[in-house]
């Protein structure tokens, strides 16, 4: 790889004796990485478990297959292995109220909603609107039934969320250095002064932050960058402006401490941050930091919840249908956005004036009089909540995630079914004499 000779020059005077170790780490061969979803009601049969990340619960290394069952149904969800280490940190418990301020493609989203089991708030955010439609899908393929899905400026949201949130987790857009072995491009778009542009975007983020951030509440800011600019400075900033302190994280072999040395304070309070280096750690590299708000005083209410809009002739054509297809899966409370039926969490806000990928779970769509469940749902839903099942083999299951029928047994009623393949839950699927209707939809289909 062909670094920037200003990148060379300046971690040569910031590492001293491991520089040249790190710019060899740079050419290595990628360490990549998954994790197994506990909200699914079987752990995926088909990967190999036999490599587990010492420091995340749910992580292995080794690489996966996109096109996959377990991938497809949520059952895995591929991310880089120091990465993890970001949701771990965060120590999310069911009931938290929890933003994900950064958050697309959704990895740290999806790892602490493994922790919160469909239980408080998971706001999660992205500012530009094409990443937040794939946030929209990796969200809805892990099955999270307690998630908001937004896209918006932070500054817009800390209006809608003042004081609200136990946890916030920032993993802040910045240069990317530690992306350079992924992805060797970027290279190209690096240069001295980007660390400190970055630092600038970093800072805004972190005050729009601090304003919904509870009293006692914890910020969970990290980057995948090796700059100082971007992690202790931004740090001794936050110490240095907000009424905060950093919280001590433990530290697994191969991981490093905050250096107060690259600081202008020198505060040793920097040491409790974490430096993930690709040349002691098998990973691509990240800075990890914890940040406790000491201000005191009570939460802000809630100026206006989010109430239920539903008619009463949806009412009704939902009930028939939970009736008939569900088994013990009660929504806490329904809310429609034009045809479209979703859950929502008790507690929330109400979200005019935000931009809106998904307000809840999105159960489904009301048709002329009857209700069609979504894609979301089915994905989302145990078997044991859902009284049809449908099990088929891979090849049947590629067929169908293709956009084509499938057949089956004509004795089969006619009727929702939940699809199977391998233990794992993929789509609804609409038998009608003998064939399964296809119901993915088009922008999520592919061909194996």
């Amino acid at each position: 790889m062909k670094l920037p000779s200003d990148f060379i020059k300046k971690y040569k005077e910031l590492l001293g004796q491991d520089a040249n170790s790190f710019f060899e780490s740079l050419n290595n061969d990628t360490n990549p990485g998954f994790r197994i979803n506990p909200l699914k009601a079987h752990v995926p049969e088909n990967e190999n478990l036999s490599n587990p990340i010492e420091y995340c619960k749910y992580g292995y290394y080794g690489e996966i297959n996109g096109k996959s069952i377990d991938h497809q149904s949520g059952a895995i969800y591929s991310q880089e292995p120091s990465a993890m280490y970001v949701g771990e940190v965060a120590d999310v418990k069911p009931g938290d109220k929890v933003l994900d301020l950064c958050a697309a493609p959704g990895g740290k989203t999806t790892h602490v909603a493994s922790y919160m089991n469909n239980e408080g708030i998971l706001v999660t955010n992205e500012i530009d609107y094409k990443r937040a439609k794939i946030l929209t899908e990796n969200v809805e393929r892990f099955g999270s039934k307690n998630t908001i899905i937004l896209n918006e400026d932070p500054k817009n949201l800390s209006k809608h969320f003042p004081k609200f949130f136990d946890v916030i987790l920032i993993d802040a857009p910045c240069s990317g250095e530690g992306m350079f072995r992924k992805n060797p491009d970027a290279t190209k778009y690096w240069n001295i002064n980007y660390p400190i542009e970055c630092s600038i975007r970093q800072k805004e983020i972190i005050n729009q932050a601090m304003k919904m951030l509870k009293p006692g509440g914890k910020i969970i800011y990290s980057t995948c960058t090796f700059a100082p600019e971007e992690d202790e400075q931004i740090v001794e900033w936050m110490l240095e402006n907000f009424n905060v302190k950093t919280m001590p994280i433990y530290k697994y072999e191969g991981m490093s401490s905050g250096k107060p040395e690259w600081s202008k304070s020198k505060n040793p309070n920097l040491k409790d941050t974490v430096r993930l280096f690709p040349n002691k750690f098998k990973g691509e590299g990240h800075f990890v930091s914890k940040i406790v708000n000491l201000d005191d005083g009570n939460n802000k209410k809630i100026k206006k919840p989010l109430q239920s809009n539903l008619e009463s002739s949806e009412k009704k054509l939902w009930e028939q249908f939970s009736e008939h297809n569900l088994n013990n899966y009660k929504p806490k409370h329904l809310i429609t956005f034009g045809d479209q039926l979703y859950s929502f969490e008790k507690g929330m806000p109400d979200l005019k004036g935000l931009k809106v990928m998904r307000p809840g779970l999105h159960l489904g769509t009301f048709k002329k009089k009857r209700f069609e469940p979504s894609y979301a749902l089915a994905l989302a839903l145990k078997p044991s909540e859902v009284k049809n099942h449908l099990f088929v083999d891979e090849k049947e299951w590629a067929t169908y995630i293709h956009g084509d029928t499938i057949n089956c047994d004509k004795s089969l009623k006619k009727g929702w079914y939940q699809l199977i393949c391998d233990n794992q839950p993929f789509a609804f699927g609409k038998v009608v004499n003998g064939t399964v209707k296809n119901f993915i939809p088009k922008g999520l289909r592919f061909k194996i």
